[in-house]
Parts: C-alpha cells; sequence; structure tokens
C-alpha cells in the first residue's frame, strides 16, 4: 500500500513529506497542497507547500552534491541506477496504486508506466556508460593552413544542476525520462512533480533513495506553482530545465536565461487518411491513438483527416469500436476513465458545446457525470470550429472530411502545434512525400502517434518545444563539450 512498508518514511500522518538531504522533511511553512482525486472528487492525499528559502537549500545542496557525483566513476553512477530500476520494478503495486487514485490512470496502465519506467532507467544507464566512455580526438592540420601542431581532445562532461518538471499525465515516467539522463551523465538533479501526480513521484524518488545515491544529489520538492514555480524557474543555481507541460513551458522558456531547455509543450496531432489504406487498421489506430487513457496523452489522436470517399466507411467502424470501450472508474480497468480535473472537464465540455453550435455532427450522445465524459467522435467538423484547433486532452476527438491531400497537409500545418502526425496509405513514396510535407518533429506510417520506445528521438516544432528527448539526445542535452588542446613544438610527423 501506498505511503506504507519501506515508504513509511516518507508519509507523516497524512501529509506526505518532501525530499532533500537525503532525508524526508516537513516544511516549515506549516502548509499543504491538497490532491484531488478525479474519480471522486474530493481529497485523497496531502504533499507539503515548500518555501522559497526550502528552495534554496536545496539548490545549495545540489550543486555541492554535483560537484563530488561528477567525480564519481561512470560504472558507479549506472550501478546505482539499476539498482534504482530494480526498487522500482519490485515496488510498482503502491506506485501504481497512487497513479490509479490520485490522476485516474486505469490499474494496468498505471503497472505498465512504472516497468517502463524502471527499463527505461536501466536503459538509460547502458546508453549512457557508451556515449559518456567514448570522446574525440582531433588534429589540427586538416583545417587549412596548419600544421599538426595541436591534438583536441574532446570529452562531454555535466551541466551541474538540472531542474526536472514532469506533466500528470506520466509522472512517473516522464519524470525518470529526465532524472536517469542528468544522473548518468554526472549532473544533480530537482524534480518539481505536478500537484496531481506529486505522490506517484514522491514514491518513485524514493527508490532512488533506497538505492543509496549521495545525499543531495537528488531533490523533491513539492507546493504551489504561485509559490515556487517562478522561483525554481529562474533561479540562478538551475543549469538546465527539462520540462513537460502545457503552455506555462513557453513563459519559462522567455523567463529562464541562458541555459539549455528541453521541451515538449503539447500537439495537435493530425491522423491524414489516403483512400488506399487499410481501414481496419486505421479504426483500431484511431481507437487507441485517441481514446487510450481519455486521451490524455500530448501524442494522441487530436484530429483525423479523412478523404471523403472513404469517410463513410471509417466513420463507422470507428463508432462500432467506440461503443465496445469500457467507462468508468480506474480501479475497474476501464478503457475511458475520468479526466484529471474538474476545470479540464469543463474546458472539454466548452469544445463540445462549441462544436455542436457550429453543427458538428454527434456520432454519439454527448454524456458527462462529474469529471467522467463518455468518449465521442465529432463528424463533418470545420475549420471554424474550436476543436479543429485547440488540443481537448479528453476523450472528444473531431473528423474533417477533405477533397485532397493537400487539404490535409494544409491543415496539419496551419496548427500552431507541429509535435507528431500519422499518415495511413498503402503507397509508400505517397507516405514518405506526405511526411517530408508535415511540419511535425515525428511522422508515423501506418501506426497512431507515440512517444516511445524511449530511445527514439522525440521533439516537436513550433509551439509543441525546443530541444529533443530520447534516451540519447537527453543525455548530450544535460553534458558539454570540454576540449584540452595540447600544443606541440614542432608538427609530430617530423619525428624520424
Amino acid at each position: 500500500m501506498a505511503g506504507t512498508g519501506v515508504f513509511s518514511d516518507i508519509l507523516d500522518g497524512d501529509v506526505y513529506k518532501y525530499y532533500a538531504d537525503g532525508e524526508w522533511k516537513k516544511s516549515s511553512s506549516g502548509k499543504t497542497v491538497a490532491i484531488i482525486n478525479p474519480t471522486t472528487r474530493k481529497t485523497q492525499y496531502k504533499v507539503q507547500a515548500c518555501t522559497q528559502e526550502e528552495v534554496n537549500k536545496v539548490m545549495e545542496s545540489a550543486k555541492t552534491a554535483q560537484k563530488s557525483w561528477a567525480k564519481t566513476p561512470l560504472w558507479k553512477r549506472a550501478e546505482l541506477l539499476h539498482k534504482a530500476a530494480a526498487i522500482l520494478k519490485e515496488h510498482k503495486a503502491p506506485i501504481a496504486e497512487c497513479l490509479v487514485k490520485e490522476i485516474a490512470k486505469p490499474a494496468k496502465d498505471a503497472i505498465t508506466e512504472v516497468v517502463r519506467s524502471g527499463d527505461l532507467i536501466s536503459y538509460t544507464a547502458e546508453e549512457g556508460v557508451r556515449i559518456l566512455g567514448e570522446g574525440k580526438f582531433l588534429v589540427s592540420d586538416s583545417f587549412p593552413g596548419n600544421q599538426r601542431t595541436k591534438y583536441c581532445l574532446t570529452s562531454k562532461i555535466p551541466l551541474g544542476v538540472i531542474l526536472a518538471i514532469p506533466p500528470f499525465n506520466y509522472p512517473v515516467n516522464l519524470a525518470v525520462s529526465k532524472i536517469a539522463p542528468a544522473l548518468i551523465a554526472g549532473n544533480s538533479l530537482v524534480l518539481k512533480p505536478p500537484t496531481q501526480g506529486a505522490v506517484s513521484a514522491l514514491h518513485m524518488v524514493h527508490c532512488f533513495h533506497l538505492a543509496g545515491f549521495p545525499k543531495g544529489l537528488i531533490s523533491c520538492v513539492t507546493g504551489k506553482g504561485s509559490e515556487i514555480g517562478d522561483f525554481l524557474t529562474m533561479h540562478p543555481g538551475v543549469n538546465c530545465i527539462s520540462f513537460t507541460g502545457g503552455d506555462t513551458g513557453i513563459a519559462i522558456s522567455k523567463k529562464a536565461g541562458m541555459i539549455p531547455l528541453q521541451m515538449e509543450l503539447g500537439g495537435k496531432d493530425a491522423c491524414i487518411v489516403l483512400e488506399d489504406a487499410d481501414l481496419d487498421l486505421v479504426a483500431a489506430n484511431i481507437i487507441k491513438g485517441g481514446f487510450s487513457y481519455s486521451g490524455q496523452r500530448c501524442t494522441a489522436v487530436k484530429v483525423v483527416l479523412v478523404m471523403e470517399s472513404v469517410a463513410d466507411v471509417l466513420v463507422e467502424k470507428v463508432k462500432a469500436k467506440v461503443a465496445k470501450l469500457t467507462v468508468g472508474a480506474p480501479e475497474d480497468d476501464c478503457d475511458i476513465t475520468p479526466v484529471v480535473s474538474e476545470s479540464s472537464a469543463n474546458f472539454i465540455e466548452g469544445l463540445v458545446k462549441d462544436a455542436k453550435e457550429k453543427g458538428a455532427t454527434f456520432c454519439q450522445e454527448y454524456k458527462r457525470d462529474g469529471n467522467l465524459i463518455w468518449p465521442l467522435l465529432l463528424d463533418n467538423v470545420r475549420p471554424d470550429m474550436r476543436i479543429a484547433w485547440e488540443e481537448p486532452f479528453g476523450p472528444v476527438l473531431p473528423v474533417i472530411r477533405i477533397n485532397s491531400i493537400e487539404e490535409g497537409i494544409h491543415h496539419c500545418n496551419a496548427s500552431n502545434f507541429g509535435l507528431q502526425g500519422c499518415v495511413f496509405t498503402k503507397d509508400v513514396n505517397k507516405a514518405i512525400l506526405i511526411s517530408d510535407a508535415m511540419e511535425t518533429g515525428t511522422v508515423q506510417i501506418n501506426s497512431a502517434p507515440a512517444r516511445g520506445p524511449d530511445h527514439f528521438p522525440f521533439q516537436g516544432l513550433k509551439d509543441s518545444g525546443i530541444g529533443s528527448q530520447g534516451v540519447t539526445n537527453s543525455i548530450n542535452m544535460m553534458t558539454k563539450i570540454k576540449s584540452t588542446v595540447i600544443n606541440l613544438p614542432t608538427p609530430s610527423y617530423t619525428m624520424g
């Protein structure tokens, strides 16, 4: 059970502690932040509301710990990461329980997230040993006008203190996708988990604690964004920010200063369907891509752009599959569970009402009970409807009928987002041409968008973010090149 057994240290009464200097602590503020269960809409957990002074202390500890961690042998860093991964997977049940209760993730998906996170940590440890164990040797006479009088040795060194801010929908997996690369590269890490998902993240951090990482190297501060959000992202002690979320990331990027940024800020992932597509395959991927975890994924299918000639058939196939989706509590492993908050549900409802007023065809009756919204397919959506452009982050999917490939590409590229997209066709030449024309970080051919496997590059264009994720890219982003140049008195090839 959450907060018991090996996790009993992280709980004080009914309030979870924050993590600093290798210890679980209560905030001096005496205040807490409530975490609302999306299903019951009642307070499920409470976490500490940390102060700015506590953030200052965490940053100082992180800076000190990083100096010695950078001198720790690479194999030792990897060894500790493997140990943390094993502990995380061993205790997947209580962590998954938190995911079910604070973000309404279906039980089986919650277990999968924790296991996937352990695998990601181990893979990062292995990849880091290979990447960071190699450098470059350059000689000067390859550039015009130079003799071989200089030898340049380059290696990768850590940036310093990494600030990691994951989102609510994958609070464990997207946290470790930042933590593991930072640590293997020799950095220290400060984690600011999302409010919804904070307790899952605290349990995950305790697994790193149990693995025996040095004090101060990993910290986890909880609290109100209004009090410590800007203070963290603008803190002079931060050397890099890795953020996954929404519009907040744009504000962070404008305030952060001259440090590396890794940001993934959402998407309006388009699914372009051509006449020759396998419509059964398309329908299955629309259900998987559009409705898994109630559509609360950055890489969810957010708009279907289907050729008019096959639209009727495709819509009927998708409607039949939507009818089979189970709706209810995450504990029951339902396909569609409550969205994360009442404000999120209200926003989704606003998009639905706008579509109804403007004449969209409702393939199902719109139904809502609290935060639970039944899956809804909207046909005959037009570009003047908000749902055509805005990201609902819920189980509502618009279908726009198109009369040409160019029309589909135009709609995709007119979006301010550019995370992923997908195209369904049996013609590989058309698939490649469309992929090249789509202004997105990734294009999936004959499959729904997806972030993983976690070692694949993952990046967005435009308002979808800056920088690239994926194990290798994250390690490289969280390091910088250090060069040492040996100057010889005479060209090296004059001897002998």
